[in-house]
């Protein structure tokens, strides 16, 4: 027998020693996440006396991949729609939280004595709070249905992309090893062209293709496309100097875009579970006693300026985004740990090699007890808020308490949504046609010139890249100029229609420019040349007919894309309704609840259950296998997994959900009486069934027994019986019933 590769033992090691600490910290009812770290520093090469890792380069790869994953999930449940529609609270709360934790990090470091790089990768690791630690927190104290969880997790999500676009920066940064201002404007720039480019194409040709290609896809073969898209997006980032985890992220975010998205959710989350916790398992391998020994002082430190910085500046970001007190410290105190955020940014300071090998397992230690920490801080906010609330001046506690309860008022004027939805499609249009330029001039233009002569090549390469380029040229100066704003501001006054026309001559400049800086690149010829030439064509694209269809048409199918999963989830209940944002305002909110397999709720209509009195929450819909019951009726009779959409206030929500998880019915040991069985039965002259019909002999009706047919006695093969079919002395019946069922007919045959 061959010797077995040292990566099989190694992960037979990592995963049974994972499993079985995993148990006894869910038994603990702590993260897993904890688990696995500690499962790792057990089999790693700081223990000595138990078996330890021989291939610590193998599991680094597979713990890489499980970043993959980890990214790759994450971004499955990030929506940038979402994100747009959030409004600006949320991001106004999470830029504030991260600017401000990354400065005291990177001050905390220079106190240490730290090197500048190693103090800033410390404050990027401080700034991010851990998702599913709070996640995980929130549900296990009951706590999701209320206020303050949605807002925190809104501020969550913001800061998972500003995590992405953060762990760019560091690279950036890290390569430049300094702080270059021009340099980082740029590689901004770059990072912001290749977002859009990439978002805007994944979202065009991806659920298109998905929805093409439905009806031949398996499970399985959902699962290896959606993965192979990840690593392609994986392969494409490494080649343009981009992290692999900033390539899954994105590739994930466009699928979610997609109505594939829940079930590719649902078949990755086996495969990140694994590579997941060889990926912290290789977290926990990396601590080292003696520097943990060694550092204790800047650990303790960390978590007190974690606490107390997530704290204060936590409340104060919630503060801005125009929270209540009261939310605002209850979100603040959520957020006083760091988790897997944190390890990403060590694994790419150690795999860039630009920080200090002491700096990951310091950080481990302070994300392992601030983790443990989390449940006392959010039940530490009530305490801390009614104590707060006690000593402060009556004119502030009435300003804050009330700050989250005023009605929003939407006082937009028609320019004020001309203009910026003009913005956005004249960025859109135009980060497309620089990429198309980009990619045409980087690829295109030297092949050729290769195919055929210089100047030739360079006219085949103008000529494809203006087609390609032409409908978004078109949509830069056409688009919005027949919208309702529009028209509404050019019949309301007649002096609005200069600034109207305005607008229309600077989007035909910038289109215009875009065709002048390609023949100028090109072509010999004069500027004043070009830039006439570039007029012209500009012109034609806004004239012709067929650049008009195809602007249309691209435009119609990118929209198409990005909103089908969205209302499909309406429609199915699965997202809130548009006037759920309204209730915020009147100190209730909804959210949804799903029923359990043994709830005692099941077979009873709402007019029994009668929540309205005795709960003081509403069922404003219904989810049930696909489809939505609006305002139910008191008829209406509840099922086990049905999704409720209920309104009401923090504590109603809560009492709610907590009698749901627990008013079930327990679950029955199982019973050998109901166990189901097969005998055969001889009729004799004797017998009860002698001489009957099969529909007369009782067998289902007195017995609860099924006749599954009659055997013949050469073939040895079952007949099915009919009704009608007369059971005759000699015949053998096979017949299927529960244990208790069959003793019964077999006692009263004997007796017969």
């Amino acid at each position: 027998m061959g010797t077995l590769p040292t990566l099989i033992t190694d992960l037979a090691l990592i995963l049974v020693l994972a499993g079985i600490v995993s148990l006894i910290f869910r038994r603990l009812k702590q993260p897993l996440v904890l688990g696995y770290i500690v499962a790792g520093f057990i089999c790693g090469p700081q223990v000595s006396f138990f078996p330890s890792v021989v291939d610590a380069a193998n599991v680094s790869t597979w713990a890489d991949i499980g970043v993959i994953f980890l990214m790759f999930t994450l971004g499955l449940e990030f929506s940038f729609k979402k994100i747009f529609k959030m409004g600006s609270a949320p991001f106004i709360a999470a830029c504030t939280i991260i600017f401000c934790m990354i400065g005291l990090g990177s001050v905390a470091g220079h106190f240490f004595g730290w090197s500048d790089i190693n103090s800033l990768f410390l404050g990027g690791m401080l700034a991010m709070s851990s998702t599913t630690v709070i996640y995980k927190a929130l549900n296990d104290m009951g706590l999701r249905q209320q206020r303050f969880a949605s807002s925190v997790m809104s501020v969550l999500v913001v800061e998972d992309i500003l995590g992405i676009l953060l762990m760019v920066l560091l690279s950036t940064i890290a390569v430049s090893s300094s702080f270059q201002g021009m340099k980082l404007v740029a590689s901004l720039l770059q990072l912001a062209l290749v977002l859009v480019v990439w978002f805007v194409v994944g979202v065009f040709m991806i659920p298109s293709f998905l929805r093409q290609a439905r009806k031949w896809m398996s499970k399985e073969t959902l699962l290896i496309m959606a993965l192979g898209l990840c690593f392609l997006m994986v392969v494409l980032a490494e080649e343009m100097h981009y992290s692999s985890a900033f390539g899954a992220f994105m590739m994930g975010s466009i699928l979610a875009e997609t109505i594939e998205a829940e079930e590719i959710n649902r078949l990755v989350e086996p495969v990140k579970d694994l590579f997941g916790a060889i990926f912290f398992v290789s977290v926990g391998m990396l601590v080292n006693p003696s520097v943990i020994a060694s550092y204790w002082l800047p650990i303790l430190i960390l978590i007190v300026l974690i606490l107390l910085g997530q704290a204060v500046f936590g409340t104060m970001a919630y503060l801005l985004s125009g929270q209540s007190l009261r939310v605002a410290m209850q979100s603040g105190f959520c957020m006083a740990q760091i988790g897997e955020f944190a390890f990403i940014i060590a694994s790419l300071g150690n795999s860039m090699h630009v920080t200090a090998d002491f700096l990951y397992p310091v950080v481990v230690s302070v994300s392992v007890i601030t983790t443990f920490l989390t449940p006392y801080m959010i039940r530490l906010a009530e305490p801390v808020y009614y104590a707060v609330e006690k000593h402060m001046p009556s004119y502030f506690r009435s300003m804050l308490n009330n700050a989250g309860n005023t009605p929003s008022v939407s006082n937009e004027t028609a320019w004020k949504r001309l203009l910026r939805s003009l913005f956005k499609q004249v960025a859109a249009y135009g980060f497309l046609s620089v990429a198309v330029i980009t990619v045409s001039f980087n690829t295109l233009l030297p092949f050729s010139r290769e195919v055929f002569t210089h100047w030739w090549g360079n006219a085949f390469c103008g000529i494809v890249t203006l087609m390609v380029i032409s409908p978004f040229l078109r949509a830069i100066v056409m688009r919005k100029n027949h919208s309702d704003d529009f028209k509404k501001l050019w019949n309301e006054r007649q002096y609005n229609r200069f600034p109207l026309i305005f607008t229309i001559v600077v989007r035909y400049i910038f289109a215009s420019a875009f065709v002048f800086y390609i023949i100028n690149f090109l072509s010999p010829y004069s500027s004043l040349l070009h830039w006439i030439l570039a007029c012209v064509l500009v012109l034609v694209f806004m004239s012709s007919k067929s650049i008009k269809a195809r602007s249309i048409k691209l435009e119609h199918s990118f929209m198409r894309n990005l909103n089908l999963r969205e209302a499909m989830a309406v429609e199915k209940g699965k997202a809130n309704p548009k006037y759920a944002e309204r209730l915020l305002s009147l100190d209730v909110h909804m959210t949804h609840v799903t029923l359990p397999m043994n709830t005692v709720f099941a077979g009873k209509t709402l007019k029994e259950l009668d929540l309205a009195r005795q709960m003081g929450v509403m069922v404003a819909a219904i989810s049930r296998s696909g489809s939505q019951i609006h305002i139910p009726g008191p008829n209406e009779v509840l099922f086990p997994g049905d999704v409720l959409q209920i309104i009401g206030d923090d504590v109603k929500l809560k009492t709610f959900a907590q009698r749901v998880d627990s008013d079930t019915n327990e679950e029955m040991e199982p019973d050998e009486a109901k166990e189901m069985i097969l005998r055969s039965l001889l009729i004799t002259d004797n017998s009860l069934f002698c001489n009957k019909r099969v529909n007369e002999s009782g067998i289902r009706e007195q017995y609860q027994c099924m006749l599954a047919g009659f055997q013949d006695k050469d073939a040895k093969q079952l007949t099915l019986p009919h009704a009608t079919r007369v059971i005759r002395s000699g015949d053998i019946m096979w017949i299927v019933g529960e244990r208790t069922a069959m003793d019964k007919l077999w006692h009263e045959e004997c007796e017969e």
